[in-house]
């Protein structure tokens, strides 16, 4: 919604429409050892960006240098680097040392160096009426409520990765699993198994789906860690990944992850699983 605003706001003043982010997250840099996770890798953050509109993206590096320019000196950087012309936020935006960047102040600022300040109207949930956030977000992830994520994301949660070779355990019981490398600081719904949407990426481009189910956990029934991992297991698949990019949507959680007798009564479950996922695509 902001970059689409943004774009009809540019395009009426014959101007280019882009947009400036942030990496490493502010709170790695005010609270150090603070820890972070993503919902999206800055790579995937970037495409996203583009994907909606925008002409360019440019990543700024958050530093505690940074952190110390006032709102003044920063958008004056933007009219002299980047000529900037409008400057569409959203209405709780705060720039500058001490967030002292308010709307009101920033549209001042613009007055004085030649920019317009839009403040977009926050984006309401239509269910409860409440803002669309990332804490929002954040909080049906840790709930394992993969379709309250996707209704506030406007698309899937997902994660991606290349398929790094494991202990090939699955593939001895029968369900032959791809081990994804997934950022250690990306946000992770709890431990369970979840019906999931493969997306392989073709060498030649393009990618090719795949129903999938998936487990996120540590494999209490085989090892004793504390290292979560990514597994999936395609249905209606032969074949070897290995190297190969992959994105997973995380769909629905099916159950959380439990440790089993043994190796049968993991075959079982899993077998059930399988047919449940089936199930819900069908």
């Amino acid at each position: 919604m902001l970059i689409g605003r943004m774009l009809e706001e540019a395009a009426a003043r014959r101007l280019t429409g882009g947009v400036i982010t942030f990496h490493p997250h502010p709170i790695s840099v005010l609270r150090p050892g603070t820890p972070v996770s993503y919902l999206e890798s800055l790579e995937r953050r970037v495409e996203l960006l583009r994907e909606a509109g925008a002409r360019f993206v440019s990543v700024l590096q958050f530093t505690s240098e940074l952190q110390q320019v006032s709102a003044e000196d920063f958008t004056r950087l933007l009219v002299e680097e980047a000529r900037m012309r409008l400057l569409v936020v959203g209405e709780d935006f705060r720039l500058g040392r001490g967030g002292e960047g308010t709307t009101e102040r920033l549209a001042e600022i613009g007055r004085d160096q030649g920019f317009e300040v839009i403040a977009v109207p926050l984006l309401k949930d239509g269910s409860d009426n409440d803002r669309i956030s990332s804490t929002r977000i954040r909080q049906a992830l840790a709930e394992g409520d993969m379709g309250a994520v996707e209704r506030l994301l406007g698309r899937p949660y997902a994660v991606r990765g290349p398929v790094l070779h494991g202990d090939e355990r699955g593939r001895t019981i029968g369900f032959p699993t791809l081990n994804i490398g997934v950022a250690a600081d990306r946000a992770l719904p709890p431990n369970g198994v979840y019906v999931t949407r493969a997306h392989v990426y073709n060498p030649a481009g393009g990618t090719r789906p795949f129903n999938a189910v998936t487990n996120i956990g540590t494999r209490p029934t085989f090892d004793d860690s504390t290292r979560r991992q990514v597994e999936t297991h395609l249905l209606d698949f032969e074949g070897d990944l290995y190297g190969q990019v992959v994105t997973i949507e995380l769909l629905q959680l099916l159950r959380p992850e439990r440790k089993f007798d043994g190796p049968d009564a993991l075959v079982a479950q899993i077998r059930a699983d399988v047919a449940a996922t089936r199930e819900w695509f069908a």
